[in-house]
């Protein structure tokens, strides 16, 4: 199965090992495309997994604030996705067989 990330018709992420964790795709940082990706200063708080942190999504000039997050430094329950960038806010998340 390859699942892809896509908005503002640009393919932001793409990979056949996707982690699947409370309903949402998590894609290995080496399967996302950066240039599209600039750091925010938001941050929010999960009761097990920790402090995520944000990414603003750019493509074509238009801006998706706070459109990706990540776990920089998760808890140890959720160590398996350290890194892992997941989406949401109008990114369309597709799966391919």
């Amino acid at each position: 199965m390859i699942v892809k990330a896509i908005w503002n018709n640009k393919v932001l992420a793409i990979t056949d090992k996707p982690l699947n964790v409370e309903g949402n795709y998590y894609f290995p940082p080496e399967s996302v495309n950066m240039e599209f990706f600039k750091g925010s200063d938001e941050h929010t708080v999960c009761h097990w997994k920790g402090t995520a942190s944000y990414y603003d999504i750019i493509v074509d000039g238009k801006v998706n604030k706070d459109a990706a997050w990540y776990y920089p430094t998760p808890s140890s329950m959720a160590s398996h996705i350290k890194d892992y960038i997941a989406f949401w806010k109008g990114v369309k998340v597709e799966m391919e067989k």
